[in-house]
C-alpha cells in the first residue's frame, strides 16, 4: 500500500479524494494540502482526512504525491516533490510552460522515480473499447465543446479542453507533427475560449480539431477514418462504433456492395463498452506502475508532447491574430 498526499482540494481535488478513498488495497490516503484555510478545514471535516499545515509537511510523510492544484502551481510542487525522490500523478496540462516541463523530465529521470499525467481521456470506456485494434488513421476529427464554467478560464481553451484530444491524437498516430495551424478567439475570458487546429502529420494523416467552452451544449467526440475503416468514438455517452468494408459477409454487415473485384460489405459494429470510473482507473493504473516498477500509462514525456503541440497552437492562433491587423 502506497502512502498518498493530495495537493489542492478543489473541485476535481475532491473527486481524486473520493476515488483514493475507493482503493484502499493500493493506496492510504494521507492527508491533503490546501493553501484556502477554510476550504482545507472544510474538507478535512467532510472527508474525515488530515490538513497538513504545508506542502513539506506533506511531502515527509507519503511516498507519492497528487497534484490537482491550478497549472501555475503544478511546476514548482511537482519540482519539491522530485527533490523529495516522491512518486507524481500531476493534472493536465503537465506544467504551464515547455520549459518548466523539460525541468521535470530531468529529475524524474535522476530520481529515477514514477511520474504519470492525468490525461483521464485515455481511460475513457469509449476509447478503451478499442482494445488492441491497430488504428492507422489518415484523417482526424474531433469536436470537444462545453458550456461556460469560470473554473479552468486560467488557462486557454487548448490547454484546458483541447488537450485531451491532442494526447489521444498523438498517442493513436504514431507520426511526427509536420505543421500546425490554428485559429481562435477570447470571447468571454481574457484567455483562447474558442479554438480549431488543423495538424499535420509526417506519414501524411491530418487532424482537424475544434474546442469550445462557450457553446450552448456539450459535445466530446472523435471521428478516425483509414484506407478500411471509419471509428467513431462518443467520450461523453460512452459509445464506439466501426464501420468497415469487408470481403465477406458478416453478422455485422449491413450494405451489399459491388466492385470491379467483387462483392464486398459495409459492417457497422458497436464496441462492447465496459462501464468504469476513468479517475479511479487512472489513478490505479498508477499505482501499479509504481508497484510493478513499469512506465506509466501516460508517461511525463507523454504530458510534455501534448502540451508541446498544445503551445504550438497557440503560438499558430496568435500568428494568425497578427496577421489580421495587417
Amino acid at each position: 500500500m502506497l502512502k498518498i498526499g493530495v495537493f489542492g482540494v478543489g473541485h476535481l481535488g475532491k473527486i481524486h479524494l473520493k476515488c483514493l478513498k475507493m482503493l484502499p488495497e493500493q493506496y492510504e490516503l494521507v492527508g491533503f494540502f490546501e493553501p484556502d484555510q477554510a476550504e482545507a478545514a472544510a474538507v478535512a471535516r467532510d472527508f474525515e482526512i488530515s490538513a497538513f499545515d504545508s506542502p513539506e509537511e506533506l511531502l515527509a510523510s507519503v511516498e507519492v504525491i497528487d497534484i490537482v492544484a491550478p497549472t501555475g502551481a503544478h511546476f514548482d510542487i511537482a519540482r519539491k516533490a522530485l527533490l523529495a525522490n516522491k512518486h507524481i500523478f500531476i493534472e493536465k496540462p503537465l506544467t504551464a510552460s515547455l520549459k518548466e516541463a523539460q525541468e521535470l523530465i530531468q529529475l524524474t529521470d535522476q530520481k529515477n522515480v514514477k511520474v504519470q499525467v492525468g490525461h483521464v481521456e485515455r481511460f475513457n470506456p469509449a476509447l478503451l473499447a478499442l482494445g488492441e485494434k491497430v488504428l492507422q488513421p489518415m484523417f482526424v476529427e474531433g469536436h470537444r465543446l462545453s458550456l461556460f464554467n469560470p473554473r479552468g478560464t486560467d488557462v486557454s481553451v487548448i490547454l484546458d479542453l483541447m488537450i485531451h484530444d491532442l494526447d489521444i491524437l498523438l498517442h493513436l498516430v504514431n507520426a511526427p507533427v509536420a505543421q500546425v495551424s490554428a485559429s481562435g478567439v477570447a470571447v468571454v475570458s481574457d484567455n483562447i475560449d474558442i479554438a480549431n487546429a488543423r495538424i499535420e502529420f509526417e506519414n501524411g494523416c491530418v487532424a482537424n480539431l475544434t474546442a469550445s467552452r462557450i457553446s450552448v451544449k456539450q459535445m466530446r467526440k472523435m471521428r478516425l477514418f483509414q484506407r478500411d475503416a471509419y471509428v467513431s468514438l462518443d467520450f461523453l455517452d460512452k459509445k464506439a462504433q466501426i464501420i468497415q468494408l469487408e470481403e465477406q459477409k458478416s453478422e455485422h454487415a449491413f450494405l451489399s456492395l459491388p466492385t470491379t473485384k467483387g462483392e464486398k460489405w459495409i459492417s457497422l459494429k458497436e464496441l462492447k463498452i465496459e462501464p468504469s470510473n476513468a479517475i479511479k482507473m487512472e489513478l490505479a493504473s498508477f499505482a501499479n506502475s509504481i508497484q510493478k516498477d513499469i512506465e506509466p500509462k501516460v508517461s511525463i514525456k507523454d504530458g510534455y508532447k501534448a502540451l508541446h503541440l498544445a503551445q504550438q497552437i497557440v503560438k499558430a492562433i496568435q500568428l494568425s491574430q497578427q496577421k489580421a491587423f495587417f
